[in-house]
């Protein structure tokens, strides 16, 4: 019998839950959707319960009615400016010299990784084991059952404000659900859109979602880097509403219809009619105003991206170059753009390796949704980054290594 997995996508301008069955073969069969508008959300954060709840309750319930199945618990996406990360490390002795590193000294050596300095209000959402040092030897990925005194664990810890966790947690459970695990958007986005040949060589992933950026960097098959800026397509919603004098609902229909993110690649003689503000009758719009708007909001998000790789001291680590996911890079002409400005192989993300309501699914702006999915199903079938589980014992902790440690 196949195992369900419930993904909820909380994000500035929608909300997205996806059910999945988990068939025999660890593939992923998408059997229920349920997209609504976010209401009661500012950049990722919740700033009203009542529309959160409200909201999250009318997706949950269009996926069961789409997938069949009575839907109570999910994983759940988070982002946000508050998301933060850093990278740390943690020494300790090996206990029994005589039969090698154990599960116990690499729980050891990530509580002690755990042991720094956080900002106030904050905890750890993920510990994410970058590699280990076994007496000084660098590289090691599976230190159990190897001989040493000395082991060294280097981890990346991604931290959120305790306060928007919970407040998106209690959200939820009003909506009628428990939260099985809250993850980061980028890097639920990565498992949905990643190679493992783009992890292993370097790679960005950028999620331009309506009111965040959240970006993530992947080296040697692992996150090293993630950040959330304050930007993105709702700021070229606006300065479109803005400078063609137009509603924002009229604004975000024309970028989706007629944007390009290249000016220069438009038409001068093409032109649509819109409708601005007051009783004014419809007027025509000429298509390379609208991409030259379009264009320098594009190229800001774009330029921020590329100064946050270059700040995370990695850039010339990255040969895979950068994915996009999210509703803007659905727009024309970003893919040439963005390699003009990065200087990188830029593509497109789609989630992949989903089966079922593909056709749903099978859009960069579901990546999160997609990837919550796979991260669900993954729990314990194959290596894979997983969240630091809080308030457990520490037997559940030792299952929780096994997701990426060998047998």
């Amino acid at each position: 019998m196949e195992r369900t997995v419930v993904g909820i996508d909380v994000g500035s301008s929608k909300i997205c839950t996806l059910v999945g069955e988990i068939l025999q073969d660890g593939s992923v069969r998408v059997v229920g959707v349920g997209l609504v508008p976010a209401r009661g959300l500012r950049k990722g954060v919740v700033v009203n319960v009542e529309d959160t709840t409200a909201a999250l309750a009318s997706s949950i319930e269009e996926a069961q009615r789409s997938s069949g199945y009575k839907l109570e618990r999910a994983y759940v996406s988070i982002g946000g400016e508050h998301v933060a990360s850093l990278n740390c490390q943690g020494v300790v002795g090996v206990s029994h010299r005589r039969e090698g590193i154990t599960f116990d000294d690499v729980e050891r050596a990530l509580d002690a990784a755990c042991a720094v300095t956080m900002p106030h209000n904050h905890e750890i959402m993920h510990v994410i084991p970058r590699g280990y040092v076994v007496d000084g030897q660098n590289g090691v990925r599976e230190p159990v059952g190897m001989h040493g005194f000395r082991l060294e664990a280097e981890a990346h810890l991604v931290t959120g404000s305790r306060t928007a966790i919970q407040n998106l947690v209690k959200c939820v459970g009003r909506a009628g659900m428990e939260v099985d695990e809250v993850v980061s958007a980028p890097i639920a986005a990565g498992d949905a859109v990643l190679t493992e040949t783009e992890r292993e060589m370097g790679v960005v992933l950028a999620d331009i979602g309506a009111g965040t950026t959240d970006v993530a960097i992947f080296i040697d098959g692992t996150v090293w880097h993630t950040i959330t800026l304050g930007v993105g397509g709702a700021y070229v919603t606006q300065d479109i509403a803005i400078g063609l004098r137009l509603s924002p609902v009229v604004a975000e229909e024309i970028k989706v219809k007629h944007g390009h993110a290249i000016a220069a690649e438009v038409d001068p003689e093409e032109a649509f009619m819109v409708a601005s503000f007051g009783d004014e009758a419809p007027q025509a719009v000429p298509r390379w105003q609208l991409a030259s708007i379009i264009e320098a909001r594009v190229q800001e998000i774009l330029s921020m991206i590329n100064k946050e790789i270059k700040r995370s001291g990695y850039d010339g680590l990255l040969p895979a170059g950068i994915v996009l996911t999210g509703g803007t890079p659905q727009l024309p002409g970003i893919l040439p753009l963005g390699r003009e400005l990065l200087d990188l192989p830029v593509r497109v993300g789609k989630p992949q390796d989903l089966q079922g309501l593909i056709d749903a699914v099978d859009n960069p702006a579901h990546a999160v949704g997609a990837g919550l999915l796979m991260w669900g199903s993954t729990e314990e079938a194959r290596p894979q980054l997983r969240s630091r589980p809080r308030s457990r014992g520490g037997a559940q902790f030792v299952k929780w290594l096994r997701a990426f440690l060998p047998s």
